[in-house]
């Protein structure tokens, strides 16, 4: 299936059904009174998030959502019957906001998340309500309250722990299919994946993360360069960056460092939060430097890139390293959560 990770749609919620002016009209029975029952409510329009759904797709075509209108009020005390209620399934992980404001109306981070995007208009009221002693026979009545409609902007933010950084080719996709299930393509040329993919990383059985692949980041991002562009806003969620430098090109300090800063500038344009994220560097395709160099490579890319942050060596082709770094991931992400519902706030983690 496609992958599309945004979306405009207007929602319609219905209106209130008016009241009725109407009067009890019995053989035998004279100057009968007010009788006329109130509109029903108007639909209104919710969004559920589903697990099951991993992309906008369909309202890419489906833009205009609206909601019937509630039944008129009638006579004999019968109150008009309340229109149907319309929910909109997304994925979880949805950001839902008015699209000429910009104020988020709901974040849909749970399965089963209902949030409310048009409220149905309230039905108007019969007569019936305005009867006093002094007004035996009102013809008053109300009509229904008008639905709201806006414009709404969807963007699915996916729900990652820890995303995967690096110029195209750095050995992303071979990473995430080292260590989980996720098979996403490998090739010899660059931006091999067009979209971000998802692997569960499972360390044991009561224990996992899930770990994303974010797509074609190269300098000048920000400002829309290659595919990063579309997908950084992936990283928002997750708690720790992996940035993966290929080791490979024979001169660390012209190649490897000059791209992995320029990589971290494009990440601080776009997103000061993303820049303050904890981000570990993982030095990938050791495999390709013969054994005896392997030390100094590293040491001599540490000391170019003047960044004291953890670090792994690894060769996500052959697996070497890979299982020491999952578990230091695993380490980490559990400690974030804790950090997260400590006391009912946030606790900053400062690991780099």
């Amino acid at each position: 299936m496609k992958f599309i990770d945004e979306a405009r749609i207007e929602v319609h919620a219905g209106k209130g059904g008016d009241g009725v002016a109407s009067f009890r009209r019995e053989k035998f029975i004279p100057r009968g009174g007010p009788d006329g029952g109130d509109g029903g409510r108007g639909g209104s329009i919710f969004a559920v998030a589903d697990r099951n759904i991993n992309t906008l797709i369909d309202y890419r075509y489906a833009r205009i959502h609206r909601a019937k209108n509630g039944q008129k009020g009638m006579g004999s005390d019968c109150f008009g019957r309340a229109a149907a209620d319309i929910v909109l399934r997304m994925p979880v992980g949805t950001v839902i906001s008015d699209f000429e404001s910009g104020e988020v109306i709901a974040d849909l981070t749970h399965d089963g998340e209902r949030a409310l995007l048009a409220k149905g208009g309230i039905g108007g009221l019969g007569n019936l309500h305005f009867k006093s002693s002094t007004n035996r026979a009102p013809r008053q009545f109300t009509h229904g309250e008008p639905g709201v409609s806006r414009q709404l902007k969807l963007e699915l933010k996916v729900l990652a722990d820890v995303g995967l950084l690096g110029l195209p080719n750095a050995g992303k996709s071979t990473l995430i299919r080292a260590i989980s299930a996720a098979r996403p393509k490998v090739a010899d040329y660059p931006f091999t994946t067009l979209q971000p993919n998802l692997g569960v990383v499972r360390v044991d059985d009561n224990r996992s993360f899930v770990v994303a692949d974010i797509p074609g980041l190269i300098e000048g991002a920000a400002e829309g360069a290659g595919l990063g562009h579309q997908f950084l806003r992936h990283l928002a969620r997750t708690r720790l960056l992996l940035h993966v430098i290929d080791v490979l090109p024979p001169d660390p300090a012209a190649d490897v460092v000059r791209d992995a800063k320029a990589l971290v500038r494009e990440l601080r344009k776009y997103d000061e939060s993303l820049y303050r994220k904890p981000r570990w560097l993982v030095f990938n395709k050791l495999d390709l430097v013969p054994e005896a160099e392997r030390e100094e490579r590293v040491r001599a890319l540490l000391k170019q890139l003047g960044a004291k942050r953890k670090s792994f060596n690894i060769s996500a082709l052959t697996g070497e390293g890979c299982r020491a770094m999952v578990f230091a991931v695993m380490e980490h992400v559990e400690k974030s959560a804790r950090g997260r519902t400590a006391r009912g706030k946030t606790v900053v983690d400062t690991t780099t």
